[in-house]
């Protein structure tokens, strides 16, 4: 079958390069990457990925790694499993450490 239906789409520049660099590492153009795709649509009837609308907790989890909130810092996988056990377990002592309530 001939090709000559075009597709034409406006984006921002960096994605494009970007997006294209990748496609070049393997092996493809962009008009390759775009057929692969449409193919994928067509043969799952949709999109080939979930595409959903994060819930609150994904939300403000998300806030929260933009804004840097709660983000841990490690120079190695080492120290970083150290820092987050640390915190996990300062967790667990303010939990236990809470006085209890006298019962009515």
């Amino acid at each position: 079958m001939a090709k000559s239906a075009m597709i034409r789409a406006r984006m921002e520049p960096a994605l494009k390069d970007r997006a294209e660099a990748t496609l070049e590492k393997l092996g493809l153009s962009a008009t390759t990457a775009i057929t692969l795709f449409y193919r994928q649509i067509v043969q799952r009837n949709g999109l080939p990925f979930d595409l959903r609308i994060p819930n609150a907790a994904t939300q403000r989890a998300m806030h929260d790694a933009r804004t840097g909130r709660g983000v841990v810092e490690a120079d190695s996988m080492d120290d970083l499993f150290a820092k987050l056990d640390a915190s996990t377990a300062k967790k667990r002592t303010r939990q236990t450490k809470r006085p209890r309530r006298k019962p009515r």
